[in-house]
């Protein structure tokens, strides 16, 4: 009896598949996925996308990664007597979301960021000087600028509160093809608009005064960026952020987040420089010719090839940082020129002279972290105390008072600036690396899409650098890659996506 009821469950099943089959028969057709993926540049953008694209594409699915230098990318430290210092990329804002679910993925753990009172010099005397009582910050700041500070906070976190919404779309698993989309997508064209003009404008159409923005918005641009109040209002807005309270870094250094994104992807990491991609025909032990790509590399001495059905390129597309051709695109894969600015970061053991930064001695000097003005004659960007990537916040001096100090300069710091800076010195180490790209409003950035199953994440970096825009853009075209290789196009560029996912939920 049992037999008999056994085999008309399995009739009715059988019949219920053909029903189904026959109602919709591309229901039952699922796209195999695709045997090998390349990813260029193992930074927190390529590692980032291996681990998206792990959780999208499955298990079976070869993931290959071209790193010419180290895990890690423009994430780096530098060693300072026997401890690690970061030199690229330092801290993390507490609403990085990608960025806390990676450090949370991955077991590691997290410090605060460096605290103590800054000041902001124009190269003879503080402007303002920040005071170890919350209450006279307040006052001071009202006293010298009014309310400004308090609107430019409210500014800040009105763009921080659209940008948000990222984390819904990329949650729900909506993908955009464009840079521009994207932004659209988080606020409309005001939004978008912050990537055509300059914060300069912005916040001077807003009210903000030429003292304000040359006293206290111009520093912050000048330690985050490398450049004034000419960059757009976006990386303004991205910039203004590290000012927030709540910053923390990587335990062990930020670029851990990379080499465990990379072993967590179970991605294969290919230590060689990319030459050149070209498209071309191939036939696969099952199936039709099929067009891939041919990535020609060089690791050592060796010149060697592979072929892929996805590639995903996530290292700046400038000549200086990583110089890719691309064959034989019909049509061309037009050439990017995107300007990495140079900066180069100095760590140097010391007594700092204060007299440089105001006529202040240095017994009555207790500032750790000073910002520059744009009208300042001074040869830095900025100038703070560390703490070594596995150090808390108080970073302590050594017997004789010497601190490891941090400077960001254009040009690499003289012996006689050094001089300047400090009243004696016993230790200087350089960085000199190419941080992100120079800003210019109006800005257009660079195409994701750059053929059929060719993807660039670096393109974000036109509308600000950072780790967590890095994430967000690997995510993103992890995403896109998935939805296009399986047909999802309704899961792309969604129109009007936040007004549709407040009406879902």
């Amino acid at each position: 009896m049992s037999r008999d009821i056994g085999e008309l469950v399995s009739s009715l099943l059988r019949l219920w598949l053909l029903l189904c089959l026959w109602v919709c028969p591309g229901c039952a057709e699922v796209r195999a996925p695709p045997e090998k993926i390349a990813i260029i540049g193992a930074g927190i953008g390529g590692t980032s996308a291996a681990y998206y694209l792990r959780q999208k594409f499955g298990k079976d699915v070869k993931i290959d990664l071209f790193e010419r230098g180290e895990v890690g990318g423009r994430l780096a430290t530098l060693p300072v007597l026997g401890k690690e210092y970061e030199s690229g990329g330092s801290v993390i804002h507490p609403l990085n979301l990608h960025m806390k679910r990676f450090v949370k993925d991955l077991g590691l753990s997290t410090v605060q960021s460096s605290g103590g009172l800054t000041g902001i010099s124009n190269g003879k005397t503080l402007v303002f000087e920040e005071s170890s009582w919350f209450i006279i910050n307040i006052i001071k700041l009202i006293w010298q600028y009014g309310f400004q500070s308090l609107r430019l906070h409210m500014w800040v976190e009105d763009v921080l509160d659209k940008f948000m919404r990222i984390y819904r779309y990329q949650s729900h698993d909506y993908a955009f093809s464009s840079v521009e989309s994207l932004l659209h997508s988080l606020g409309g064209d005001d939004f978008l608009g912050l990537l055509n003009r300059t914060l300069l404008e912005t916040l001077q159409k807003a009210g903000f005064s030429e003292k304000f923005l040359n006293e206290i918005v111009a520093p912050v641009m000048w330690v985050n960026y490398g450049q004034s109040t000419d960059l757009s209002g976006f990386v303004g807005a991205v910039s203004l952020t590290g000012t927030d309270s709540g910053l923390w870094a990587v335990e062990g250094g930020n670029k851990l987040v990379c080499s465990g994104l990379l072993q967590a992807s179970k991605g294969n990491l290919i230590s060689g420089s990319v030459m050149y991609i070209e498209e071309k025909t191939r036939t696969k032990e099952k199936g039709n010719p099929t067009e891939m790509y041919e990535v020609v590399y060089q690791t050592g001495a060796e010149t060697r090839s592979d072929f892929y059905d996805i590639i995903l390129v996530a290292t700046p597309l400038n000549q200086k940082m990583s110089n890719i051709t691309f064959l034989n695109f019909d049509p061309p894969i037009e050439e990017f020129h995107q300007h990495y600015k140079q900066i180069v970061t100095t760590f140097i053991k010391g007594k700092l002279n204060s007299t440089t930064f105001s006529s202040r001695a240095l017994d009555n000097f207790d500032l750790s972290t000073i910002l520059i003005t744009d009208n300042s004659d001074l040869f830095i960007n900025s100038i703070g105390i560390v703490a070594s990537v596995r150090e808390d916040n108080n970073p302590q001096p050594s017997t004789d008072e010497a601190y490891v100090w941090k400077t960001f300069s254009k040009e690499t710091l003289t012996k006689e600036q050094i001089l300047k800076l400090f009243l004696s010195s016993d230790y200087t180490v350089k960085r000199k690396w190419l941080a992100y790209p120079f800003y210019k409003p109006p800005e257009k950035c660079p195409s994701i899409i750059l053929h059929d199953r060719l993807y660039y994440l670096n393109g974000i970096e036109c509308a600000a650098s950072a780790m967590e825009m890095s994430a967000i853009a690997a995510h993103n075209a992890a995403l896109l890659a998935y939805h296009r290789w399986n047909g999802h196009t309704d899961m792309i560029d969604q129109e009007d996506l936040y007004e549709k996912l407040k009406t879902e939920l």
